[in-house]
C-alpha cells in the first residue's frame, strides 16, 4: 500500500494544498509538525497526529517535531472564546521538556529532528519582524480568520494584539524552517489549517517558492459529536501522572461501536489484513468488544509499552470478572462519607480499626492513586465511580457508586 493509500484508508485525509497526492508516493519530503507546550503532555488528540507523521515517516520522508516554545508564550486564539492565560517561561520550559521526551518515546528509533521555535525567535528584532513579515501578511487575510470575526463581534469577548498575531508567529515558523531545513510541507490537524496556509502564503510572497499543507480530520465521537478524547474528567494525556495506565486502557475499551472502526484504525498499527479480521469478529458479536480490546490493549502498548498495557488488560478483566453487583459487593455511598465504613461494608476490612491502620499505613486507594483522608470526594468519581483497593492486589479492588 502507498502512502497516499494508507492515509486514505487510515482516515487522515481533510484538506490538502496538493493537486495530486500521488507526490507523497514519490522522492522524499521534508516535513514538519508543531505542538504549542500548552501543558506538560500531549493529549490523543496529539497522538492521531503523532501516528500519521509515523506513516510518513515509514515512507522515507524526513521528519522535523516543532516544539513551540515561543508560539507557546502566546496560545494560538483559534477556537478559543477568550483570551488566554499566558503561561511562565519556568512552566513553558517545563512542558516543553515533557513534549519532547514523548515524541521520543512514541516514534524511537524513527528518524526525525526536534526543534524549539524559540531558539530562533528570541533573538529577532521587532522591527525587523515587522519589515521582513508583517510587511507580507495583507489585513484582510487575518482579519477574515472565522475566530477573528467572532472574537470582534459585538457579543465576542475581544482579542489582544499578541493573541491576533499568534498566526504570523506560527506562519515565520514555516518560513524559517523552508529556509534553513529545506521543509516544503507542513502537516496538521484540521483545525490549524488557517494558521498552515498562512506559512504557504508567507514562504511564496517573500521567496516565491512553493510549500505544501496536509491536513487530517479532527477525530469526533461518532455517537456524541463530540471532540475525541474528553471525558468527564478533562483530557485523555499521554502522561501517566494525569491520566493514569489504568484509566488510559479503560477508555480505549469504553469507545462508541460506531466509531470504533476509525479509531483502531487511527490509533494502532495494526495492518489492514489484521484490522479487517478484528473488525469483522467485532461485527459478528457486537457484545463481546473484541474490537474494543484489542485497541485498548494496542494503544496502551504504543504509549505505556507492553508491560503495562498487559497490567492495564490483566485489571480491566479481574474488574469484569468479579462480577461485583452479583455478589452483592457493591455499595453506593455519598460525597463526603466515609472511607473507613465502605472499607468495612464493602469486606476489605474486618474492622473500623483494621480500616483506620490500613489506611494510615498507605494501603488504600482509589482510581489507583493513594489515599490517606477518611472520606469520599465528589472528584473521586468518573461517570459516578470509583474503584476502591486494598493493596496491590487487583482481586482486592472493589466499585463504589455515587448517589445520584
Amino acid at each position: 500500500m502507498t502512502l497516499s493509500e494508507e492515509l486514505t484508508w487510515r482516515g487522515f485525509v481533510n484538506q490538502t494544498t496538493y493537486k495530486d497526492v500521488s507526490v507523497l508516493d514519490g522522492q522524499p519530503i521534508t516535513f514538519y509538525l508543531g505542538v504549542d507546550p500548552s501543558a506538560s503532555s500531549m493529549t490523543i488528540g496529539n497522538l492521531a497526529m503523532i501516528m500519521m507523521v509515523r506513516h510518513f515517516i515509514e515512507s522515507s520522508h524526513k521528519a522535523i517535531l516543532l516544539v513551540g516554545g515561543a508560539t507557546g508564550m502566546i496560545g494560538d486564539p483559534d477556537g478559543k472564546a477568550d483570551e488566554r492565560n499566558l503561561k511562565t517561561i519556568e512552566e513553558i520550559a517545563t512542558y516543553k521538556t515533557g513534549i519532547v521526551g514523548q515524541y521520543k518515546s512514541l516514534l524511537g528509533d524513527q528518524g526525525f529532528v526536534t526543534v524549539d521555535n524559540y531558539d530562533w525567535f528570541k533573538d529577532i528584532d521587532y522591527l525587523d519582524f515587522l519589515r521582513d513579515v508583517g510587511k507580507h501578511v495583507p489585513m484582510r487575510q487575518m482579519l477574515g480568520r472565522e475566530f477573528v470575526q467572532t472574537r470582534l463581534s459585538e457579543a465576542g469577548s475581544g482579542i489582544s494584539y499578541a493573541e491576533f498575531s499568534y498566526v504570523l508567529i506560527q506562519a515565520y515558523d514555516f518560513l524559517h524552517l523552508h529556509r534553513e531545513l529545506g521543509v516544503n510541507l507542513q502537516v496538521c490537524g484540521a483545525d490549524q489549517w488557517g494558521n498552515c496556509i498562512a506559512g504557504v502564503d508567507l514562504i511564496r510572497r517573500v521567496t516565491g517558492d512553493e510549500a505544501n499543507v496536509w491536513s487530517a480530520p479532527l477525530v469526533v465521537n461518532k455517537t456524541t459529536g463530540v471532540k475525541f478524547g474528553k471525558s468527564e474528567a478533562g483530557a485523555i494525556w499521554l502522561d501517566a501522572n494525569k491520566t493514569s495506565v489504568n484509566d488510559f486502557y479503560q477508555f480505549w475499551l469504553n469507545v462508541d461501536d460506531a466509531g470504533v472502526e476509525s479509531y483502531i484504525k487511527i490509533y494502532t498499527l495494526l495492518s489492514k489484513e489484521d484490522v479487517d479480521r478484528t473488525i469483522a469478529e467485532f461485527n459478528s458479536n457486537r457484545s463481546g468488544r473484541v474490537a474494543q480490546k484489542r485497541l485498548a490493549y494496542e494503544v496502551t502498548k504504543l504509549v505505556h509499552g507492553v508491560e503495562s498495557a498487559d497490567t492495564a488488560k490483566d485489571y480491566a478483566e479481574s474488574l469484569q470478572s468479579s462480577n461485583l453487583e452479583e455478589t452483592g459487593e457493591e455499595i453506593v455511598v455519598e460525597a463526603g462519607s466515609s472511607i473507613i465504613d465502605a472499607l468495612v461494608a464493602i469486606g476489605l476490612a474486618t474492622s473500623k480499626s483494621d480500616a483506620r491502620q490500613t489506611l494510615a499505613g498507605g494501603g488504600i486507594y482509589i482510581n489507583d492513586s493513594q489515599v490517606d483522608r477518611d472520606s469520599f470526594q465528589e472528584s473521586d468519581f468518573k461517570d459516578s465511580v470509583l474503584r476502591l483497593r486494598k493493596g496491590k492486589k487487583l482481586q482486592n479492588t472493589r466499585i463504589i457508586k455515587l448517589r445520584g
